[in-house]
């Protein structure tokens, strides 16, 4: 017999790759994203560090270096208790009066260099230029003032006007209109002087009015009002927020340090800048004593006066400087206390997390031992062990997200959502519930009522809080016989639709025979007499019947709780069908009565029977 060759290893199918090869591009071109912004956000972590060195103000270089003030203004904001906004205030008064003061060197400095001017062509051509403006702007004042006082001791006179009234206005707004435009030359030609000298005063002045209005804005504007460090840090409960403060402490203190090394530095600038300015500024004292001309001998004097102001500056900015290092440092300090204590808290709320994974475990082992030692049905044993065991996982799921996240803070909000969506997703078993209540009042249904619901038929064998068990026993047509099988509805089943109980007081029932009567001249007493043997046995019911529904609503007082006898023919002979009414508690055993005594009657002569 021959046998089929066993598959080598090269047939077997080849695994598919982990991944595609799109993904792995894919993937790889993320990680490398993900590197580089690591790498960017953690080289520019500093806050100040692109102004560092250098002025700028609302995006325009600027003469002065405005970064002292810009990061005490930038540390200000990120301030987070009340001891770092007192820090915060120290340094930005600090760093204010350092700036205040470089305004002031600088110009002192400008107003010096204006008095030695280099003498170069281009400068004596801009004085030259702006003497002669300057004289000509004073010319054109000298003619409005004697067109404004001729005009105006004209009109005091009282004299009416004339031509020549006219004349003098228009000859004023003339004059007027040539001042302004020599003016505007006049200021242009500064400009130039000033460029071709390289006196900055203007601009720094400039810069002076627009720092000092930045200033008054950022004065202006609500702070809002820190609280204590242990109040802040208690405030923070749950690990999320703490996990954020700690992350936010790293980053201030790594910011402070920053700010600390650039006051730092800026001393030691300063300091240089202060050594080179005595070097550089001269004559001394006993050289300005030895020079002969009395005019020059007051101009030294006097630019030994100014230079001697802004060393005094630059001295002054120099310990202002230091005592900015110095608040930055202890504002540092704070801002490690309160790293501790927050990191202190997070091992707490860490613990807390530990102990409840703790009792969820051996509340798992609890239930464990419970259910091993419970005399439960093996299936029975195993829902009630995964509902329990879930319900543990789900108490303890929600505890650790309590103390990760906390209480919601919408929580009423969050409530009636959560309650509206329970609502909607739990609507069978509310209405089953509320079901419950209608089916075991008055009117209700109770264990051992023979019942029809929604055209389901049978015998309650249960009713609970969210279902109700019948034992199938068919329609009225199957004679009510049990079809052995249990149906289990919602209660929702029942009060949605209609339910009909045989069982309860004034529930009655039609309930029929049908007997087959041989074809004889005999056939009509006989079936009188079974008539009348069906009115005799259901005499009773039929006049308690018969009552209630007199009693009941109108209408159903014309209808008769009598016996009917329906006649049919028949191949055999005559068939009689028999209606009467009975309560379905009794049905079958006053059908039973009945038929036994039909049976007599067919089985007895008509005579014997009169």
């Amino acid at each position: 017999m021959a046998t089929s060759p066993a598959p080598s290893a090269a047939a077997k199918p080849a695994r598919s790759p982990v991944f595609s090869k799109p993904r792995l591009v894919a993937l790889l071109v993320l990680a490398a994203l993900f590197v580089v912004c690591v790498v960017f956000s953690w080289t520019s972590s500093s806050p100040f560090s692109a102004t560092r060195g250098s002025g700028f103000q609302r995006g325009k270089r600027t003469l002065i270096d405005l970064t002292p003030w810009q990061t005490a203004q930038t540390l200000d904001a990120l301030a987070v208790t009340a001891e770092e906004a007192e820090y915060g205030r120290d340094a930005l008064r600090l760093a204010d009066h350092d700036v205040d003061q470089a305004f002031a060197a600088a110009l002192r400095q400008a107003a010096l260099q204006s008095t030695h001017r280099p003498d170069t062509p281009d400068v004596k051509a801009a004085q030259q230029k702006v003497q002669e403006l300057q004289d000509v702007v004073a010319q054109d004042q000298a003619i409005v003032n004697s067109l404004t006082s001729g005009l105006a001791s004209k009109s005091q006179s009282g004299k009416s006007a004339s031509q020549s009234d006219s004349d003098i206005s228009d000859d004023l707004e003339v004059a007027k209109a040539q001042f302004d435009l020599d003016t505007n030359e006049l200021s242009d030609a500064q400009h130039e002087l000033d460029r071709a000298s390289g006196d900055n005063s203007a601009q720094i002045q400039a810069e002076l009015t627009a720092h000092q209005a930045a200033q008054k804005e950022y004065e202006s504007q609500n702070h809002g009002t820190a609280e204590v460090a242990a109040i802040s840090v208690n405030r923070r409960g749950t690990l999320a927020s703490r996990i954020s403060g700690w992350f936010g402490q790293i980053s201030r203190s790594r910011a402070l340090q920053q700010a600390q090394q650039q006051a730092q530095t800026e001393a030691a600038a300063l300091t240089q800048q202060e050594k080179a300015l005595e070097a550089k500024y001269g004559p001394t004292e006993n050289e300005i004593g030895t020079t002969g001309n009395r005019a020059v001998r007051l101009a030294a004097i006097r630019d030994r006066g100014a230079e001697r102001q802004i060393l005094a500056i630059y001295n002054d900015r120099i310990q202002t400087v230091q005592q900015l290092a110095s608040v930055y440092g202890k504002w540092t300090a704070q801002v490690q206390v309160q790293h501790g204590i927050v990191g202190r808290l997070i091992l707490q709320s860490c613990s807390v997390i530990l102990i409840i994974l703790i009792c969820m475990l051996l509340a798992g082992a609890l239930v464990n031992q419970i259910m091993d030692r419970a005399a439960l049905e093996r299936r029975q044993s195993q829902t009630l062990r995964s509902v329990l065991q879930l319900g543990v996982q789900v108490i303890g799921v929600v505890l650790i997200l309590l103390v990760i996240f906390g209480t919601p803070q919408e929580t009423p909000t969050i409530l009636g959502l959560a309650t509206a969506a329970l609502t909607i997703a739990l609507q069978d078993y509310i209405l089953a519930f509320l079901g419950w209540f209608a089916l075991m009042g008055k009117n209700g249904i109770h264990v051992g009522d023979w019942v029809e619901i929604n055209g389901v038929g049978g015998e309650v064998t249960e009713v609970g809080l969210f279902t109700t068990t019948l034992l199938e026993t068919g329609t009225l047509e199957d004679k009510g016989h049990p079809t052995g099988r249990r149906i289990t509805f919602m209660n929702g089943f029942a009060i949605r639709g209609t339910y009909f109980n045989f069982s309860t007081s004034g529930q009655w029932m039609w309930d029929e025979i049908s007997v087959n009567v041989p074809a004889s001249p005999e056939a009509p007493a006989t079936i009188e007499r079974i008539h009348q043997a069906v009115a005799q046995a259901t005499a009773e019911n039929a006049h308690l019947a018969g009552q209630e529904w007199q009693r009941g609503a109108r209408g159903l007082g014309r209808f008769s709780a009598e016996p009917v006898v329906n006649l049919r023919p028949s191949s055999s002979g005559i068939d009689a069908q028999i209606r009467y009414v009975t309560r379905a508690s009794e049905r079958f055993d006053l059908r039973n009565r009945i038929y036994q005594q039909v049976v007599e009657l067919l089985q007895r002569p008509a005579q014997q029977a009169n």
